[in-house]
């Protein structure tokens, strides 16, 4: 029921859903004065979520930072979040990345450079209706095309969500103590609801922040005045995080 609801609530934490229905409610609305206030709230949303400088600005604020390659020390494992595959059913004879590919990317590069030792892969299908290879198994077959030895990979393919990649992670660490040195990687907005559900399952581990949507402060007019269309899509995409921090906080799974 949670991971159902939780879909439900991304649809309703869409800004340009905010838009549409203020200015819905200008066509429809009788007094003159409601429907000037609602049509001017639909300006200022989309001045507001359209503007790159702002975005940017956000995302600088919610974002983990990165930590340089150089400063990464030695590791016996990577615990790798998923979220970053699709699956089609016309097409399965393929792997099909998103994004936040650089989830198992970035660690990857650490393996290769002898920083990390092995990889516990956490995810499984994220779908509400039908079904889907776990996430875990496609980038588990990912990592096994990139040369990673079979015996360096481990995967748990139950979890749909944060909290349960933490509390399943917990149950398959504690067979090998041998990882004394964990480092968790996921998308650098993910990072501070993962690690602090990690925390929470009783799971010490450092953090590696991947898949950047922030960038460098400009100020040229294309980042500071001109509209963006896809400031939309990633505002949807924060907002949904800092919602779904602050659900988790009041599950107790923080």
């Amino acid at each position: 029921m949670f991971f159902l609801l939780s879909k439900l609530l991304n649809f309703f934490l869409m800004p340009i859903l905010w838009v549409l229905l203020f200015l819905f409610l200008a066509l429809i609305l009788k007094k003159p004065k409601y429907k000037r206030g609602f049509l001017l709230a639909s300006l200022a949303l989309l001045i507001v979520f359209s503007n790159p400088f702002l975005e940017n600005e956000a995302w600088r604020a919610w974002e983990v930072k990165a930590t340089p390659v150089k400063e990464v020390g030695q590791y016996d494992v990577a615990i790798i979040l998923t979220g970053v595959t699709g699956y089609r059913e016309d097409l399965p004879d393929r792997i099909h990345t998103h994004k936040g590919a650089d989830r198992f990317l970035h660690p990857l590069q650490l393996y290769r450079l002898g920083k990390i030792e092995q990889f516990l892969i956490s995810g499984g299908d994220g779908r509400i209706t039908g079904t889907a290879v776990p996430e875990a198994e496609q980038l588990e077959k990912i990592l096994l095309m990139a040369g990673v030895a079979e015996e360096d990979i481990i995967t748990e393919a139950n979890s749909r969500n944060t909290h349960e990649n933490a509390v399943n992670t917990a149950k398959l660490l504690a067979k090998h103590p041998e990882w004394e040195k964990r480092l968790l990687v996921t998308s650098a907005f993910h990072m501070r609801r993962s690690q602090a559900c990690f925390k929470k399952a009783g799971v010490a581990v450092d953090v590696y922040s991947t898949d950047f949507y922030s960038a460098p402060r400009y100020l040229t007019p294309d980042e500071t005045i001109v509209p963006n269309a896809g400031s939309f899509s990633n505002w949807h995409l924060l907002i949904h995080e800092i919602a779904g921090y602050i659900v988790y906080k009041l599950m107790g799974y923080l």
